[in-house]
């Protein structure tokens, strides 16, 4: 199986990401990033919860954990109006539609918005499973460092539309924010593990990659 078409599992943590297609833009405008995170709590939330994300202009990244087992037949069964089976069902499909469901609803209201048509995204979600305790922390970082590595801005904390920032503040928000920062040791730890030292890439490789 290719590791980046992998099902997802529950209460498993995936790396996820892709981006648009060709050389466009998935977000012109501050609100196209709100709507995008809008757009995934309202069609992801009944499968996952979000530990961190970055949003940059033609790709993004997300840290999910999917959610129990008993959780997801429960939002399918919400969702499709039928009693979950076995035999004719499958809950990972069911998550990994959520997310397709997502990612068409935000392409629909660009495409809208913008009087463009067709496809925005590549074809499917690229995930990586956090396999080990390791892996999450690697995670954490690789996506928080993101748009200085793209040379967004030179620090990490500068870029608005990740989540370092967010899971710092008091306000209100669906991110496993006390669980990742317990996961680091605390807010103050977690400053600090963000504070490495982030080799941007070379000039000429700006954004053409994940």
């Amino acid at each position: 199986m290719n590791p980046y078409h992998q099902p997802l599992l529950p209460n498993q943590t995936y790396h996820l990401f892709s981006r648009a297609t060709g050389s466009e833009k998935l977000f012109l405008s501050p609100e196209n990033y709100f709507f995008f995170l809008k757009k995934l709590k309202e069609h992801t939330d009944g499968v996952c919860k979000i530990y961190c994300y970055a949003l940059l202009p033609n790709h993004f990244h997300l840290l999910a954990k999917m959610n129990s087992e008993e959780s997801m037949i429960a939002h399918f069964e919400k969702v499709k109006q039928v009693t979950f089976s076995l035999l004719h069902h499958d809950i990972c499909d069911f998550a990994m539609e959520r997310f397709s469901n997502f990612l068409n609803s935000y392409t629909k209201a660009f495409n809208k918005t913008y009087q463009r048509k067709g496809s925005l995204f590549m074809d499917y979600i690229k995930r990586s499973r956090a396999g080990a305790e390791s892996d999450l922390t690697g995670y954490v970082w690789y996506i928080h460092k993101n748009a200085v590595h793209h040379r967004l801005t030179k620090t990490i904390g500068e870029w608005p539309f990740d989540s370092y920032k967010p899971i710092l503040s008091n306000a209100p928000t669906s991110l496993l924010r006390n669980e990742l920062l317990e996961w680091f040791g605390g807010r103050e730890a977690y400053i600090k593990f963000h504070q490495q030292v982030v080799y941007p890439k070379p000039e000429n490789g700006r954004f053409l990659d994940l």
